[in-house]
């Protein structure tokens, strides 16, 4: 298990030729986000975000401290700006974290006992619909400083945001992640803070989610 650390930024095109000038571009790919949760939002409004994508499962969990609150220094600052999750890949763990969040749902199915699946039948078992699809295009690129990645995203539902992402094993050093993002944004100009591309889609297509959301102060 990893914890991703990513802080979001607008994307443009003098961002596209800075990249080019000063970085590696390391591939480009195009690929289909599938997210899912109950009708009643049991998972998001946990911070807890499931998808699918290309074929794969992955849960994002909160962090402790997730949402820093700035105070005094530029260490918090810069903190405030970015993310921090707990990604899953294990199938059975996620249906096992994500059946223990709805289990008050559930729990006349026996669900938690169940086997772990690799179909898309235990979805419809503890009641997991899709609330969120679509396609985004991605640049990546590096630069000197280790372990950092940029993507560069266009979502289908035209929308752009650029992301610098540093992925720690669990329980590393996330301090160390926050400076290496810190000097990236500082190599990369002055970058605006901006919204994922979730919240932009809910925001567009699901403005009851959104609103819900905001209300849980999740968003």
């Amino acid at each position: 298990m990893s914890v991703e650390v990513e802080r979001k930024f607008v994307s443009n095109a003098d961002t596209l030729k800075t990249l080019e000038e000063i970085g590696v571009c390391v591939g480009q790919c195009q690929f289909r986000d599938k997210y899912f949760d109950t009708p009643k939002f049991d998972l998001t409004l946990k911070d807890m975000w499931l998808r699918k994508r290309q074929g794969c499962w992955e849960l994002k969990c909160p962090t402790t401290g997730n949402r820093t609150k700035e105070s005094s220094g530029e260490q918090s600052k810069a903190a405030a700006l970015c993310s921090r999750y707990r990604e899953i890949t294990d199938l059975p763990e996620i249906q096992q974290r994500v059946r223990e969040v709805i289990k008050d749902i559930c729990k006349d199915r026996e669900t938690e006992a169940s086997p772990p699946q690799e179909d898309e039948s235990w979805l419809s078992e503890i009641n997991l619909v899709c609330f969120a699809d679509f396609t985004t295009v991605r640049q990546s690129f590096t630069l000197e400083e280790k372990g950092v990645q940029i993507d560069l995203d266009q979502a289908d539902f035209g929308y752009h945001v650029g992301e610098i992402e540093v992925l720690v094993p669990e329980g590393g050093d996330v301090q160390s992640a926050l400076e290496k993002i810190e000097r990236t944004a500082g190599k990369l100009g002055e970058l605006k803070r901006v919204e994922g591309k979730m919240n932009v889609y809910l925001q567009r297509n699901h403005p009851e989610h959104y609103a819900k959301l905001l209300s849980e102060h999740v968003l």
